[in-house]
């Protein structure tokens, strides 16, 4: 894919912009530069791009458009082509391994990367003018954590910006209500379990959030990558807190490709191996970009995943560096001889991997995850029943939000126990509840029946849909 789509270089005029008509709403995508960020961003992008012809610009360093771009998922090459992505020089910026020995799992090594997209303020205003003297409305669409990068959109007359929150709207309700000291609404027996915020990250990083929240409030309004048929609820919620009340609020998602017939049947060892293997059988094993295990933890975990004798699809991938085209990355060692033993049963996986495809699969019964949210939105479409193994950040509360109020999956370690070994036992216990037991077929039918209803709220009528239509409507009035 790297070499299909063209890397351009960076110039403070806009590529394509001199076919931008005077009368033209152009869209501005200013990402977060993590992948889970990155990843909705360039989704929103061609979502938007693909179905209502907009033009649309994708803002940030070089290094993080182009990991955006060598990494997309569940879209086309052609529906890449459309977004005309803008490289602003990369700052300079130390790019440490992750450390996997580390008890607390934020992965403190990205701070760096973190620390220097504040340097792009500069220039990102520099497109902002360029881009709002050539359109009618200039929309951002912009990260929470991007704010105050974005501050000066207030300053053009035809500009107006919005948040695409990259969290659930349970995760973004419950971590809002409990920073100003306000109750969280829900049921006591429900709030008596909720995970706490102790440990979801370093005080650093809660200091560069928390650096961004005097900005904030120059949007005209955010954008959740979830549907009504999932949140409502807690969409009803975060609209009445105080600070949201003269904010317009959408709720648009999954902004993925509910349907990925048209691409899933590209050549790949991963949907090779699934078109062998029986409905609902497989186990998607991934913790996402921000996890790294220890040599202990990886083989507790082969381990569990043996004795579970149940079939399995495992990503074995260190944590993302902060330039993930820097540094060799670790392999990380299973048992000896553990991939011939379960060679029948089980693949394991050491490159990217195209996530919503494989939980796309009619052989995939069932996701062991991280719970970072765009999984979480992944697995709930696509209707497979997640096993919740939380790390950091808003993962706790996302894995709260599956197992305990939508009720399709099964908690693999608690919160609170976060900082002891998962053993092997407890991921064979959790893994043949989830794919072999009456419980676990129960979570798949309520995960199935979800599913389903998620992929309708797109289709047009839909919840979802009308809330896209609404947005774009607003935006182009």
């Amino acid at each position: 894919m790297e070499d299909q789509i063209e890397i351009q270089n960076f110039d403070f005029s806009i590529s394509g912009c001199s076919n931008l008509k005077q009368d033209e709403v152009a869209l501005v995508m200013v990402p977060f530069p993590a992948q889970g960020h990155l990843n909705q961003l360039l989704q929103l992008a061609c979502l938007i791009s693909s179905s209502y012809h907009l033009p649309v610009y994708f803002v940030g360093s070089a290094t993080h458009n182009r990991q955006a771009r060598v990494r997309v998922n569940a879209f086309n090459t052609s529906d890449i082509a459309k977004i005309h992505f803008h490289d602003i020089p990369t700052p300079e910026y130390v790019s440490p391994p992750p450390n996997f020995n580390s008890l607390t799992k934020f992965p403190a090594h990205l701070q760096p990367s973190w620390s220097a997209c504040m340097l792009l303020r500069e220039p990102i205003a520099s497109f902002f003018r360029d881009i709002s003297s050539k359109s009618r409305r200039v929309v951002v669409v912009h990260d929470s954590l991007m704010s105050y990068n974005v501050q000066d959109v207030s300053s053009f007359p035809n500009a107006e910006s919005y948040i695409l929150n990259c969290v659930s709207v349970f995760t973004f309700y419950c971590l809002t209500c409990l920073s100003v000291g306000l109750s969280v609404q829900l049921e006591e027996e429900l709030l008596q379990k909720l995970p706490s915020t102790d440990g979801i990250m370093t005080d650093e990083a809660r200091e560069f959030t928390a650096s961004h929240y005097p900005y904030m409030d120059i949007r005209s309004g955010d954008i959740h990558n979830t549907s009504k048929v999932v949140e409502g609820k807690f969409l009803d919620l975060l609209a009445q807190l105080e600070f949201n009340q003269n904010k317009k609020q959408w709720a648009i998602g999954p902004i993925l490709p509910a349907k990925l017939d048209r691409i899933s049947n590209r050549e790949n060892i991963c949907l090779d191996w699934l078109n062998k293997q029986p409905p609902s059988s497989v186990l998607y094993i991934s913790f996402g970009t921000t996890t790294s295990f220890s040599d202990r933890e990886t083989k507790e975990l082969a381990m569990g995943l043996e004795q579970s004798k149940q079939r399995f699809i495992w990503v074995l991938r260190d944590a993302d560096r902060g330039d993930i085209f820097t540094g060799e990355a670790r392999r990380v060692e299973l048992p000896e001889g553990f991939e011939e033993r379960v060679k029948d049963v089980g693949l394991v996986v050491r490159e990217w991997t195209p996530q919503p495809e494989i939980l796309a699969h009619s052989s995939t019964g069932g996701f062991m995850s991280h719970c970072g949210w765009n999984s979480c939105i992944e697995s709930i479409t696509m209707g497979v029943p997640i096993a919740a193994w939380p790390m950091h950040s808003d993962q706790p509360i996302n894995g709260f939000l599956v197992t305990e109020i939508l009720k399709i999956g099964l908690l693999v370690r608690e919160w609170e126990k976060r900082e002891e070994l998962v053993n092997a036992s407890t991921v064979e216990n959790v893994v043949r509840k989830l794919m072999a037991s009456e419980e676990g077929d129960a979570v798949r039918r309520r995960a199935n029946e979800l599913g389903e209803t998620v992929r309708q709220s797109t289709e047009k009528g839909g919840a979802s849909r009308m809330e896209l239509d609404s947005f774009i409507a607003h935006i182009t009035r």
